[in-house]
Parts: C-alpha cells; sequence; structure tokens
C-alpha cells in the first residue's frame, strides 16, 4: 500500500500561522530574558547582542516548528489512511462486517438524538444464490469478479452516504439512513433490474447464471444490528418464495 501526502494551502497555512507563533514566542522569550538581564547589567551593547541572539533564534527555531507541525499533519494522515484501510476488505472495498455493525448503530443513535435529521431508515441484505456452486465450479477469482460486479451494481443504485457492507461470503448489507420502506422498494427494483440486464461471464465462454434476493427490514427503534441483520435475512428468504422484495416492518 502507497500512502501519497500533498499539502494544500489550506492544510499549509494554519501550520505557517502556527510556527511563527511558537517562533515569536520564543524569541518573546529570549527578549523578555535579556530585558531582565539588562536591568541586572545595564550595558546598552549587552542588550543589543541579546536580542541579536533573539532575532536568530526567531530565524532558526521557525523552520523547525514549521516543519514539526507538517510531520504531525502527516502522521495524522497516514493513522487515518490506515484506520480506513483496516475498515475495508481489499477484494470489494467495501466495509468489514464488524465496522459496517458499528456504523449503523452509532449512525442510528445519532440520528435517534438529533433533531435536524429523520430517525427513519432501513436496513438491507442481498444474497447471491449459488454463490458456492460459482466458486467451486469457476474458481475463487471469478467468484470475486462476480463480488466485485454486484458491488458496484450496489453502489450505483444507493446514494454516496449509505453504507455498504460483506456481511458473508454471499452477503451484503446496506445500511440506508433516513429512507422509507417505499423508497427502499424502489432501490431493490433498481438493483434487481441491473443484476438481470448485467451479462456475468467466467472467461470468454462461460456465462453465469445470477440470480438475487433482496430482504430489508424498517430500523424504527432498534439499535441492535443482529437484531436489525436477522430480520432483513428472514425477510430476504421470505422474498425467495414470494418472487418480490418483502420488508418487514416490525420484528417477530
Amino acid at each position: 500500500m502507497t500512502l501519497h501526502f500533498r499539502f494544500r494551502r489550506a492544510v499549509v497555512v494554519p501550520h505557517i500561522k502556527m510556527a511563527i507563533l511558537r517562533a515569536l514566542a520564543t524569541a518573546i522569550g529570549a527578549i523578555a530574558i535579556a530585558w531582565l538581564l539588562s536591568l541586572l547589567v545595564p550595558q546598552r551593547p549587552f542588550w543589543v547582542e541579546l536580542t541579536v541572539v533573539a532575532l536568530i533564534a526567531l530565524a532558526v527555531t521557525f523552520p523547525l516548528h514549521l516543519a514539526l507541525c507538517l510531520r504531525n499533519e502527516a502522521l495524522r494522515d497516514i493513522q487515518e489512511e490506515l484506520r480506513h484501510a483496516l475498515s475495508r476488505i481489499p477484494v470489494t472495498g467495501t466495509m468489514r462486517a464488524g465496522e459496517f455493525a458499528n456504523s449503523v448503530e452509532h449512525a442510528i443513535e445519532r440520528r435517534r438524538t438529533s433533531s435536524t435529521e429523520s430517525s427513519d431508515g432501513v436496513l438491507l441484505v442481498l444474497k447471491i444464490d449459488d454463490f458456492d456452486a460459482i466458486d467451486r465450479r469457476y474458481g475463487p477469482q471469478w467468484a470475486d469478479t462476480l463480488l466485485q460486479s454486484m458491488v458496484r451494481i450496489v453502489y450505483s443504485s444507493v446514494r454516496h452516504s449509505d453504507l455498504v457492507a460483506r456481511l458473508a461470503l454471499d452477503e451484503l448489507g446496506i445500511y440506508l439512513p433516513g429512507t422509507t420502506m417505499e423508497n427502499a422498494g424502489t432501490i431493490c427494483e433498481r438493483i434487481r433490474m441491473q443484476v438481470k440486464e448485467t451479462t456475468f461471464t467466467a472467461g470468454q465462454e462461460h456465462q453465469i447464471l445470477v440470480t438475487v434476493r433482496l430482504g430489508g427490514t424498517r430500523v424504527e427503534h432498534q439499535a441492535d444490528f443482529q437484531a436489525l441483520r436477522e430480520a432483513a435475512n428472514r425477510a430476504a428468504i421470505a422474498e425467495e418464495e414470494a418472487g418480490s422484495p418483502i420488508f418487514r416492518e416490525r420484528f417477530s
């Protein structure tokens, strides 16, 4: 993994200001000491010399303070990129299951206490039928390719603020904050239509028939992720028999 950092003007300017303030503080401290010494040793040359020393300290310490500030900024960027990388699955670029669960619960709690955001929302699960059979027949490379295509379809069907994660080998989780059941149904139909219109192939010869099941549950006042996931899974299982998206507004 290669990490790149470009210090934009908006990032560098505050650090320049901070370095100037720190350098000035150093110089002022040196001048204050020199002033006190001048009272004890009232000789003008001595005062002039110490003032020159303070100015030299200002010139020397400024670049050091600036370098320190930029280094701290780079370290913060590294920590943020590492945190982001650790929370994502390399194959799909989606969130890991644990990070997804924590993010969903945190978002639900935050929206519940917010006066400006709607507390409504929907948790969806998408299950790829016969994914294990596809993996065994065509190999893990083509199974990963299929999963990546499915993730692209999901991302193209949801908003930028919605959360997507791989919950299992054949299962994706989608959290739609502030979304009604009606809108969630529209998203499911959009995903289903794109899957139907997409040609999935293994190599140049084998066309893979792919079907998906979608199930969802309304968040309401439930903040426990596992309970939400189980309810959405039950809806996905029921959807297989009914042939159309099913959403459970209440928990059984």
